[in-house]
């Protein structure tokens, strides 16, 4: 069966709750040669994504969108559970997201993926305030802060958090990711920010963060300059 006809049957699954249909849709995808990574990165997150733009259109209803997140979080759990693990790679994420059950499913699959690729990786969820996740990043110094499946309302914080962590110097090897959420709705969005990185799936964010170790240098963060500039005036 091919990729779209798999996600179309998931999608199915997920909006009516069937839980003995999931169970077997694991099966099926590992017969038809699916890792646990592929299933991630091919099968749920597509059909996360269809799920995430129909209930923001209002095309699903209240019940259908419950019943397919709490499922779908259940199958990436179990798929999780499988991956294989790569050895470490000397670096190290704290990554957060936004406050809906969506944003940490979303989020998941990120971390999921990236742990299982060598990152040791700590994942906070939803919900915390700026200042834990700056005295964190002060803490323990990551190599990487990532904002996976961010909220719109959550921007405020993240383009506070990101001003401040440049204007005090914390961590001056830090790179800033962000992907998924508010960020692949919004062209430009991520650069406005003054991110370091920017890739709207899992997949493609493990790509980037492989390719570019080293956070952009301050001239290439025009947009916090200048409001680090307003702030002064």
């Amino acid at each position: 069966m091919s990729q779209e006809r798999l996600t179309e049957r998931l999608f199915e699954i997920l909006i009516n709750g069937d839980r003995p249909a999931a169970r077997a849709f694991l099966t099926e995808a590992r017969r038809a040669g699916y890792t646990s990574a592929q299933m991630l990165t091919e099968l749920f997150w597509p059909t996360y994504e269809l799920v995430e733009r129909l209930h923001r259109n209002d095309q699903l209803t209240a019940l259908s969108y419950r019943l397919a997140t709490r499922l779908l979080r259940v199958m990436v759990d179990q798929a999780a559970g499988t991956l294989e693990m790569a050895p470490r790679n000397g670096r190290s994420i704290f990554a957060w997201c936004g406050p809906s059950d969506g944003d940490e499913l979303g989020a998941q699959m990120a971390v999921d993926l990236l742990e299982s690729r060598g990152y040791a990786v700590t994942f906070s969820g939803g919900g915390i305030a700026g200042d834990e996740i700056l005295s964190q990043v002060q803490d323990t110094k990551p190599s990487v802060l990532l904002a996976f499946c961010s909220a719109p309302g959550d921007l405020p914080q993240v383009r506070g958090l990101i001003d401040s962590i440049r204007e005090i110097g914390a961590c001056p090897s830090l790179q800033i990711a962000v992907g998924g959420g508010v960020f692949n709705r919004a062209e430009g969005l991520a650069d406005e920010i003054g991110a370091d990185l920017f890739a709207p799936t899992p997949q493609e964010m493990y790509e980037m963060l492989a390719e570019v170790r080293e956070p952009r240098s301050a001239a290439a963060r025009p947009a916090v300059e200048r409001r680090t500039k307003r702030k002064a005036a």
